[in-house]
């Protein structure tokens, strides 16, 4: 009887800590909760591109995933937030290919460096361009916040830096980069729409002889 008691109440003081099992149903649930959190992301991917965010609900979203709508609430609280999740891994993986474009050599190198990278990121993944510029269903003005928003500009900030090396003020270095992420925008619209094969060119080597302009024009200041 006295080692029952033992017995019980070292299964209860386990309980109540939490032991190895706990930990272990745990992971279990937090692997299986990103699980079902990543089919609902998948299916609201498909969903606007599809139909594009407006056209996009949750019960959409839910029947793409195989939940009822009741369901998604235990991982989204809106397809807002659902966006948000896919935009943000899309711009997480822009900044890291900005960040890890060559950063050595001379000022114009890094420039061309930096650039040259957000633009190969969009030009290689064109449903990423369309999730950054929120182009799913039409171009009109459109974000989901401006700490999203920012986390665009970030990718640009490598950039920006290299310019101020040419010794621009805060002023000159934000219309310079507008103007050279303008061109780089416009290549990437021409790229997706088909429209460049009118002028009978190539995008990279455009944007290089740009790049050399910018480069070439800042030097001679």
């Amino acid at each position: 009887m006295r080692e029952s008691i033992k017995r019980s109440a070292k299964n209860t003081t386990t309980a109540l800590e939490g032991g190895p099992d706990d930990d272990a149903r745990a992971r279990r649930a937090a692997a299986m909760t990103e699980v079902r959190r990543g089919l609902v992301v998948d299916a609201a991917r498909s969903a606007f591109f599809e139909l594009g965010l407006n056209g996009t609900s949750l019960r959409e979203i839910a029947k793409r995933a195989g939940y009822t709508p009741g369901a998604i609430y235990s991982y989204f609280s809106s397809k807002e937030e659902i966006y948000a999740a896919l935009l943000g891994e899309s711009l997480a993986r822009l900044n890291a290919a900005v960040a890890g474009a060559e950063n050595a050599g001379s000022t114009a190198a890094r420039v061309n460096s930096k650039a040259g990278a957000l633009f190969a990121f969009y030009s290689e993944n064109p449903r990423d361009l369309d999730l950054g510029f929120y182009l799913l269903h039409g171009v009109r003005p459109q974000g989901l916040s401006r700490e999203l928003d920012a986390q665009l500009r970030v990718a640009l900030q490598p950039t920006a830096a290299a310019l101020a090396e040419y010794g621009l003020d805060p002023a000159e270095v934000e219309t310079e980069l507008a103007a050279l992420f303008a061109h780089i925008v416009g290549l990437l619209v021409l790229i997706h729409t088909g429209r460049l094969r009118i002028f009978r060119q190539q995008a990279r080597p455009l944007l290089q002889r740009y790049l050399e302009q910018l480069t070439e024009r800042l030097q001679g200041r």
